[in-house]
């Protein structure tokens, strides 16, 4: 198959306008990946009856095409980030309503639907849209005070947190409301509303204590009040034991008393057989990943495009630091994966969509912008600090059908 010189340009232009040392530690992650699945995913093919490596092969597999939509999505320009964004949220939150009705139950907890044999989690997949929706509409709410921005976003995450936690699905509701949190006060709004917002947060938690039975298990099992709490007791153990070098590879033991080994509780999983350095070596690339888009996001003069870059690397990084808080015991079971890492489909394309967002967000200039001003050219929409070949060809296009000509 060739690329005709339309698709050769915009991948030309991809390249020289993507953050390249952001790419290569983003790159890093599948290679972990296929390492934690053949460390941590024989034994749970085993309980299921399987052929030791059935869930390693299918793990990498899904990596090859993690790497791909990693690919495709940084190639959008912003605007078309948005309407991805949107469309994933509606659709998301549809499939989790499907979900409640027609989904299947695990661990207590309805989230997943079969949809042509593909096991799928709707919630993954609402998460990105969600973030970018809302930085949309703080970022709207600064130009336009009188458009309902912040009505409109916060009836998003009612519907969004409503049907997480009827799911139930406690972690990632804590994650998306956090999340939006941090939008908020990015976009400007006074710290006075803090209280306000805490209060909410902990008469949510203690909301879903009083009535999620599920939720309020792994919080006693974390404080020890239900006596019933080895998993993660073993987990927090396996960092004693395993040393800075681990036991080596296919010789951890301890992974068959973890149900999860190859999901929630990888990151002990990998302690266990490559240890301790290895994980430290994996908490770095994280943090990097998330410093670099950080620091990219508060250079960023851009209302929309600060919030959406630090709203999703927000998500990223939560995700992980729960994961790992939870693998040492520091935090009660969550049902959190991290990102890349754990085996699951749905988690790693929607990581990926993450990943390829941040990617395209910040992607740099090629060329001086032709707006007379940064304001008039924020107010039209149309400059977002980088400007694509075929968003430009559009645009003349468009210049030249009205009779006008570019300023």
């Amino acid at each position: 198959m060739t690329l005709s010189r339309a698709e050769r340009a915009l991948v030309t232009d991809w390249w020289l306008t993507v953050d390249r040392s952001l790419l290569g530690l983003i790159l890093l992650l599948p290679i972990c990946g296929a390492v934690a699945a053949l460390v941590a995913t024989p034994q749970a093919a085993i309980h299921f009856h399987l052929e030791p490596f059935y869930f390693a092969k299918r793990h990498v597999i899904a990596m090859v095409a993690a790497v791909a939509v990693v690919f495709a999505v940084s190639l959008l320009n912003p605007v078309q980030i948005r309407r991805l964004a949107l469309a994933m949220f509606l659709g998301g939150l549809l499939l989790m309503a499907a979900a409640l009705l027609q989904g299947f139950e695990r661990n207590g907890a309805t989230r997943w639907l079969i949809l042509g044999g593909v096991f799928l989690q709707p919630s993954e997949f609402a998460k990105p849209g969600f973030v970018v929706l809302s930085a949309w509409l703080f970022s709207e709410s600064i130009k336009r005070p009188d458009m309902p921005a912040i009505e409109l976003s916060l009836l998003a995450l009612a519907i969004f947190l409503a049907l997480l936690v009827r799911q139930p699905d406690i972690g990632q509701a804590i994650i998306i409301s956090g999340v939006w949190c941090g939008l908020f006060f990015l976009a400007g709004y006074s710290m006075l509303f803090l209280p306000l917002l805490g209060g909410a947060c902990v008469a949510g938690f203690f909301g879903a204590y009083a009535t999620l039975p599920h939720f309020a298990n792994r919080i006693d099992r974390f404080f020890g009040t239900l006596g019933d709490g080895q998993q993660m007791t073993v987990a927090a153990a396996v960092f004693r034991d395993a040393g800075w070098f681990g036991h080596g590879l296919g010789e951890g033991f301890t992974k068959t008393r973890l149900p999860d080994a190859h999901n929630d509780y990888v990151f002990a999983a990998l302690a266990e057989e490559l240890g301790i350095a290895a994980c430290l070596f994996l908490i770095l690339i994280y943090a990097l990943i998330v410093w670099k888009v950080l620091r990219s996001a508060f250079r960023e003069e851009n209302a929309f495009l600060r919030l959406a870059i630090t709203g999703l690397i927000m998500i990223f990084g939560f995700q992980a630091l729960i994961n790992v808080a939870v693998n040492l015991n520091l935090l009660p079971t969550k049902g959190v994966t991290l990102p890349f890492i754990s085996y699951g489909r749905s988690s790693l394309i929607s990581s990926a969509v993450t990943l390829g967002m941040i990617l395209g967000l910040t992607r740099r200039s090629l060329w001086p912008d032709p707006a007379p001003s940064r304001q008039s050219a924020s107010e039209s929409g149309m400059e977002y600090g980088w400007r694509s070949r075929s968003l430009e060809a559009e645009e003349n296009s468009m210049l030249a059908s009205s009779g006008e000509s570019r300023p």
